[in-house]
């Protein structure tokens, strides 16, 4: 538990890596460092560094962890398994990535998988994980990413709103309250642009900031809504949420299968690596 704290400095990272919590974690190095009677780790608020008690235990003792290590692995008959850690954007996991997550489990039982769907953000590839599928504009640079599709958004909501939907001479008449998603809160006013269909200036708008609770809001029928076409799929074809208009905005942003350069040659993650791709790109 300390070689793997210190890796990482971090407490947090240690517990995610060793599947327990942080707490856990830091008192066992407290533990350790009651033992010893020395400080392993200077603390602030921001950060962890070894000290240098700490430093010259970890030169000595992670030499001889990495031998136990690979001493019980030579002596051990039956398959090691291996766990992957991937981070989803909350809506894909649900609606795309879980649902077919059987296959590859299925053709790959030794590999664990172990999904984190607790960060929405675009451009960014958490640090803590194996890979990740999450949306930018282009490329990630200094990591290695296979392009899956673009995201392309259209206005949906419930069979009521829809019934109530009046257009004249390609502008709404009728009452048009829009949900908005915190991240693209332009992407009605592109959407109506590059439609050539005017919407009402003044209407009323739910701000929310994560797409499952935009789409759902508008399930409910608190307003219109521009839902990603191919994450929506499902609701769509199901008829409890119903396109507006046929027009799509394609937006520059697309879903990407992201890892760092040193996971890429694992085999483990080439092998769902492929799988996410043959699964999910266009």
């Amino acid at each position: 538990m300390f070689c793997v704290a210190a890796d990482y400095q971090s407490f947090r990272e240690a517990a995610e890596r060793l599947f327990i919590t942080a707490s856990a974690v830091s008192h066992q190095i407290k533990n350790l460092e009651q033992e010893i009677g020395q400080k392993l780790f200077s603390r602030d608020s921001s950060s962890l560094t070894l000290t240098d008690a700490g430093a010259a235990l970890y030169k000595d003792v992670n030499p001889l962890i990495i031998k136990l290590d690979e001493a019980t692995s030579r002596h051990k008959k039956v398959v090691s398994r291996r766990t992957l850690r991937i981070s989803v954007q909350p809506f894909f996991a649900s609606e795309l990535f879980v649902p077919r997550l059987r296959e590859f489990t299925a053709a790959h039982p030794e590999i664990d998988i172990k999904v984190d769907t607790s960060d929405e953000s675009v451009e960014k590839h958490p640090g803590h994980v194996d890979a990740s599928i999450r949306i930018f504009k282009s490329a990630p640079a200094k990591l290695e990413s296979d392009h899956l599709f673009p995201l392309r958004l259209i206005p949906a909501a419930s069979t009521e709103f829809r019934d109530r939907l009046k257009v004249k001479a390609k502008k709404v008449v009728s009452d048009f309250p829009r949900i908005v998603h915190e991240s693209r809160p332009k992407a009605w006013h592109q959407w109506q642009r590059s439609a050539g269909i005017e919407l009402p200036e003044e209407t009323t708008s739910v701000r929310l900031d994560s797409m499952i609770a935009v789409v759902r809001a508008a399930q409910r029928g608190l307003g219109a809504a521009l839902v990603p076409v191919r994450l929506s799929s499902t609701m769509l074809n199901s008829r409890t949420l119903v396109p507006l208009f046929k027009h799509e905005l394609e937006i520059s942003d697309a879903f990407y299968f992201v890892c760092g350069n040193e996971d890429a040659k694992n085999e483990s993650v080439q092998m769902l690596r492929d799988w996410v791709v043959q699964t999910f790109a266009e």
